[in-house]
């Protein structure tokens, strides 16, 4: 299974989502995509097996993605404080992959209903997510 992470600011949202990932399986291919490079170190540092920065590559990645896990915001234009272009926003809402969506309150974007959990807590529910999404690919 292909995982494509995506972050931006300074990447400690998608850090801690590549050693989730990590630790949950080793056998799970992690691409990391930044906004920026700091962020793109970060997720690369926590053990991403492949990484790249900027806009084309989320485009690109994307497309070659079974599940993309991020903060919610890598579905909102103009998110995090601008560094989530229209065309990001477009590739993920329209890929065929799985999306995984951590829900963060920030950047203007307020997400109702959602009960005010720590993001560890919202990172180990997002692997039990995976983990489920995991277990269907196996077994088809």
């Amino acid at each position: 299974m292909r995982v494509l992470v995506i972050d931006g600011q300074g990447g400690g949202l998608g850090r801690q989502l590549v050693t989730a990932i990590k630790a949950y399986s080793k056998d799970i291919e992690v691409i990391a995509v930044g906004t920026n490079s700091t962020a793109t170190n970060a997720m690369l540092k926590a053990g991403a097996d492949h990484a790249a920065t900027g806009e084309n590559s989320v485009l690109v990645a994307s497309g070659k993605a079974d599940v993309i896990m991020g903060p919610v915001g890598i579905v909102i234009a103009d998110s995090m404080l601008g560094e989530i272009t229209p065309k990001m926003a477009v590739a993920v809402g329209q890929s065929a992959a799985r999306r995984i969506l951590i829900p963060v309150n920030l950047c203007d974007n307020i997400v109702v209903g959602v009960s005010d959990m720590s993001v560890g807590k919202n990172i180990q529910n997002a692997i039990g997510i995976l983990d489920k999404i995991s277990e269907r690919n196996r077994s088809e």
